[in-house]
């Protein structure tokens, strides 16, 4: 694979069915910068490693810039394949990827992966426009610019999108449902403002939006623009809502809960979980999440953190 800067293994995903069938999907970027959406099986040997030779190749999408490559790669509770797509690159989405229906980049995929013959997948008849057929078919929702995290809530099904810049506004219920046949449609904007200030003739402004449809959270980063977060999953009784961590490369932790399709009760967590009360959680990279749910806290430099309950 290529690798460095926004490439490399950007995801893996392990089969619903993986203790019987030895299964699962890594998100990669090829030695030409391409992205490789591949099937691979456990050794038959030893059951900590992966059957190198065992790669079947599901989808291979050209990348115009090194950059937005997305790379989040997991199954819904529907037991589909969902795979983030960045809009190509470069900055500003200068081809308009992600408003073009004939792209498949700045896009959420959404597969079966149950397909045991080549391509290996096929479009479900719930996407929003199966007839399309494969690839573009694929496509469950549009308006992206580099989702490389996002979770469904494990209680609701609810589907989670964090974003770099581009904030997105959507009905946060329109996937992950079992049997879900409406589309999350993401409209241009960056935060609340328009994006790009002057759209093109062909992509006229879009409607105001009401209070359901804006984007959940917005954190500016005092550097570059460029600090992503991801909003994983927690287990919570169906009667709570859940508090959901914001992934930051950056040096604090806060939480928040969702009250109203909005961020409310915003907490700075960043001295409670620091081990021995110093700051050594100086880079977080990602949250992840056990088969339990149990979370866990990664950090650039190679740490994993384990949240636990105080003392």
């Amino acid at each position: 694979m290529s690798c460095c800067g926004e490439r490399g293994l950007l995801g893996l995903a392990f089969h619903p069915d993986y203790e019987s069938n030895g299964r699962f999907f890594v998100n990669y970027t090829a030695p030409d910068g391409s992205t490789v959406i591949a099937r691979y099986k456990v050794s038959a040997d030893d059951p900590d490693r992966a059957d190198r030779d065992s790669e079947q190749v599901v989808l291979h999408i050209g990348q115009p810039f090194p950059n937005h490559n997305g790379g989040e790669t997991i199954f819904g509770p529907d037991g589909y394949l969902y795979i983030g797509m960045g809009d190509g690159g470069s900055g500003g989405d200068p081809f308009g990827n992600a408003q073009n229906d004939d792209s498949v980049l700045g896009k959420l995929l959404r597969m079966d992966v149950d397909v045991e013959e080549k391509p290996f997948y096929a479009v479900p008849a719930s996407n929003p426009h199966p007839e399309k057929g494969a690839p573009l078919g694929l496509i469950w929702s549009k308006g992206l610019r580099n989702p490389w995290r996002f979770s469904f809530d494990r209680v609701t099904g609810e589907l989670y999108i964090a974003d770099v810049d581009r904030e997105h506004r959507g009905d946060r219920r329109a996937a992950g449902r079992q049997h879900g046949r409406r589309e999350l449609r993401l409209e241009r904007l960056r935060g609340q403002r328009l994006f790009p200030s002057d759209p093109a003739p062909n992509c006229p402004d879009p409607a105001p939006a009401s209070p359901s449809r804006l984007r959940i959270h917005a954190h500016r980063a005092p550097l570059f623009g460029d600090r992503r977060f991801r909003l994983p999953r927690l287990r919570a009784p169906r009667s709570a809502r859940p508090v959901l961590p914001r992934r930051l490369r950056t040096r604090f932790i806060e939480t928040f809960r969702l009250l109203d399709g909005r961020a409310s009760d915003i907490q700075n967590r960043t001295q409670a979980l620091a081990p021995g009360g110093g700051l050594s959680i100086d880079s977080v990279t990602s949250f992840g999440e056990d088969a339990r749910g149990e979370l866990y806290i990664a950090d650039y430099d190679g740490e994993v953190y384990k949240i636990v309950p105080a003392p």
